[in-house]
């Protein structure tokens, strides 16, 4: 989990994991950041009904991860960021800002994820609720 660059951006890209929160239902990610060793860093929203919350990886050009090497074993690959994302520390270089956009009337849950996967299990889930942008 350390030294890791990123290989990929993956727009569009559905995975189905296990559920931490329910063993009946399957977490889906759709946009994610695809690292060496195949680690995934991705966002997930469970959804009640018509919302929608989530990171936008694919808003990042590929170029700007160039020569960055990441570790994901602890909290320490990025920060916080309330009322907009998160920014993602590297292990050398600058950090990337990523935003985080949500989308409901207020009645269903806002909640958001960062979650690390390998192998279609999660390594590791954090909360990020606060780190989007709701109009």
């Amino acid at each position: 989990m350390k030294n890791l660059e990123v290989v990929k951006l993956l727009g569009n890209y559905n995975t189905e994991i296990s559920n931490p929160y329910n063993n009946d239902l399957k977490l889906w990610v759709d946009e994610a950041i695809l690292f060496s060793d195949g680690y995934i860093l991705g966002s997930h929203h469970d959804t009640d009904c018509c919302e929608t919350h989530y990171l936008a990886f694919t808003n990042i050009n590929l170029d700007e991860f160039k020569g960055l090497k990441f570790d994901l074993s602890n909290e320490n690959f990025f920060k916080r960021i309330p009322d907009y994302g998160i920014e993602l520390i590297p292990i050398n270089g600058h950090s990337i800002k990523i935003p985080g956009y949500g989308n409901n009337n207020g009645w269903y849950s806002s909640n958001i994820d960062l979650i690390v996967i390998k192998d279609k299990e999660i390594i590791n889930i954090y909360d990020i609720s606060d780190c989007q942008i709701i109009p």
